[in-house]
């Protein structure tokens, strides 16, 4: 039984990734932020810590590697703490894989379209130049960069992930607290930019996009991992309304507006669907309705 190492592990796409590779017959391990389960192959380890990732990595010797773990909240506060987790966490992680005489046959990177920025393109392709927007988003196509000087030694693969959503995915990022709103049947929700459009999709859909990425293994390439639709937050709010029954009052609150705001990203997934095909994925109205079931 192939090993696959997820650092991350106890986050929201780290438990339904490791629930997909575990289904297709391999043996999970991984990272977990906080206190590790006893006699569980889960290892409390800051990746900043090179040596403590290089002790883990020398006793697991995974045959597939998944980087999920990072700072993912682009509004989170602490600058500092954003660099050294995206950046330096992600090189001392390939630095032991590849100082190991076992070389993984494939490392898949998390990464994020938000490098892209406030294009004025339509659809975000691979080729799309980056302007990121933000620091995180700077953290994260500066780990790209990083990523890079270690082609020639492990087989990286890079996806960058438009916004997608699910059960247990925490209430700061929009869609669970909109869903969170409506299944308490708030009267108010509080919101910052309006005038935005996402390209979201199902966490189900991702990691199962993951799995067969880590499974093709086509080390030195970037993928998006989109739908290629735009919704606007209107559009969610009416989609929720359908659902839930009932209209709630949006209010915009200063504080969550955000001057650098990303007002448009919808990726191009032609890439993608050129390597593996076409997949199943549920509508978004599917996906809010899950949450919101899922949440009662």
């Amino acid at each position: 039984m192939p090993t696959a190492f997820i650092t991350g592990l106890r986050g929201f796409t780290g438990k339904y990734l490791a629930q997909e590779l575990r289904a297709a017959g391999y043996h999970i391990s991984g990272t977990v932020h906080g206190e590790a389960i006893e006699n569980a192959e889960e290892f409390a380890v800051d990746l900043c810590d090179l040596n403590a990732i290089r002790k883990v990595i020398a006793r697991v010797q995974p045959d597939v590697v998944a980087h999920l773990a990072a700072i993912s909240f682009v509004a989170h506060g602490d600058v500092d703490a954003i660099y050294r987790t995206n950046v330096m966490g992600t090189r001392n992680l390939l630095q032991a894989l590849a100082e190991q005489e076992k070389r993984p046959e494939c490392i898949l990177l998390a990464s994020s379209a938000n490098i892209y920025g406030n294009s004025v393109e339509g659809l975000l392709a691979e080729t799309t130049l980056p302007n990121p927007a933000n620091d995180y988003a700077v953290s994260k196509l500066a780990m790209e960069y990083m990523a890079r000087l270690w082609l020639d030694k492990l087989p990286i693969v890079i996806v960058r992930p438009f916004n997608y959503t699910g059960v247990g995915q925490t209430l700061n990022f929009l869609l669970s607290k909109i869903v969170d709103h409506f299944r308490r049947r708030a009267e108010v929700i509080e919101l910052g930019n309006l005038n935005i459009w996402r390209d979201f999709s199902d966490v189900r859909t991702v990691v199962n996009i993951y799995r067969r990425l880590i499974e093709l293994a086509p080390a030195g390439e970037t993928f998006n991992i989109c739908s290629g639709t735009a919704a606007s937050l209107g559009e969610v709010l009416d989609m929720m309304k359908r659902i839930a029954g009932y209209q709630i009052q949006v209010t915009v609150n200063p504080a969550f507006v955000r001057a650098n705001e990303v007002k448009m990203l919808c990726g191009d997934s032609s890439k993608l669907r050129g390597l593996i095909g076409q997949w199943e994925t549920p509508t978004l109205e599917e996906t809010l309705r899950w949450m919101i079931d899922k949440r009662t």
